[in-house]
């Protein structure tokens, strides 16, 4: 065979090849998205826990609020030697911010400082959800000032006096200098209760209402930060974050002596401004949430409630 014939027969050869492998059917892309290696696990799992990614742990969450933040942190951490499979994620925001992820299914527990408002019911059961409400423990409400005011107690009268801003100066109550007066934010349980019990005197319809000069703070911290730098200062907080760096102000009771806030005086009832601390859940939970409710009504779960500075429900 001569070169020349050689050459053509090559030709037509990669002219073939070339058309049957033109010919072959190509990949097609898929219109079907990869399955997430969650979305595997967690098929038949209960809505609103989740397993954490790349392990079997079931993540429940917990959100709301700031005063229960401590105390949820807490019982969190200790569940892990309980149950190592569940892992709690807490975090806080307020009362109202754990409702509201309540109704939007993103939280399994809404920690709140507060009963949860008519409003918020209808508008869990408008998606379905049915609110249950579990005691897990009661709080006072600390009323506190600079070390280095000479204050001795206060009423409620007069503290209402001072959060409406009818009272501007400590020298009408034996003390000297301008108020600053502290409240926490909107969005808190414990706002929400300060509000009702102290500035409208447990009258709803009294028409009472904060200043409009008071400073808003975010959480319990913040407020007792600031009291603990602000000579003329007062504040509110849940009992679990008194400190001695604060002085607590004794509030006068019914019977017209003062108390001081303490787990004693919660807990007897003396004390005026306290309050129960709940954790909602929704019917029909995972029974991974249920059974870390049951827990925190434990021996064990009631003693970190105490161990916090909280009283229990036992």
């Amino acid at each position: 065979m001569s070169a020349h014939k050689l050459s053509a027969l090559l030709v037509v050869l990669v002219v073939c090849v070339s058309l049957v492998i033109a010919g072959c059917p190509k990949p097609q892309p898929t219109d079907q998205p990869s399955m997430d290696p969650a979305q595997l696990g967690g098929a038949n799992m209960p809505e609103g826990s989740a397993p954490a990614e790349g392990s079997a742990t079931t993540t429940i969450q917990a959100k709301g609020s700031d005063t229960l933040l401590q105390v949820a942190q807490a019982l969190a951490e200790a569940y892990k030697a309980v149950k190592p499979g569940i892992e709690v994620s807490v975090t806080g925001g307020g009362s109202g911010t754990g409702f509201q992820a309540l109704q939007e299914g993103t939280t399994d527990i809404a920690n709140s400082s507060r009963s949860i408002k008519d409003e918020e019911v209808e508008a869990c059961k408008a998606k379905g959800i049915e609110p249950v409400e579990n005691l897990i423990g009661y709080d006072g409400i600390a009323v506190i000032v600079n070390k280095a005011n000479p204050i001795e107690k206060l009423t409620i009268e007069q503290l209402s006096d001072i959060y409406t801003g009818a009272i501007t100066d400590w020298k009408a109550l034996g003390g000297k200098g301008e108020i600053v007066t502290l409240s926490r934010d909107t969005t808190s349980g414990t706002y929400e209760y300060f509000k009702e019990a102290v500035v409208q005197k447990g009258d709803k319809d009294s028409g009472l209402d904060f200043a409009a000069s008071i400073v808003m703070l975010p959480s319990n911290s913040a407020i007792h930060d600031e009291v603990a730098k602000t000579e003329n200062a007062i504040g509110y907080i849940g009992l679990g974050y008194l400190t001695d760096a604060v002085k607590a102000v004794p509030v006068v009771g019914k019977d017209g002596k003062p108390v001081s806030p303490a787990v004693d005086t919660v807990k007897d009832g003396s004390y005026p401004i306290s309050r129960p601390l709940f954790m909602y859940t929704k019917k029909g939970s995972s029974p991974e949430v249920t059974a870390y409710l049951e827990w925190i009504m434990s021996d064990e779960g009631q003693k970190i409630v105490a161990d916090e500075g909280f009283v229990p429900v036992k």
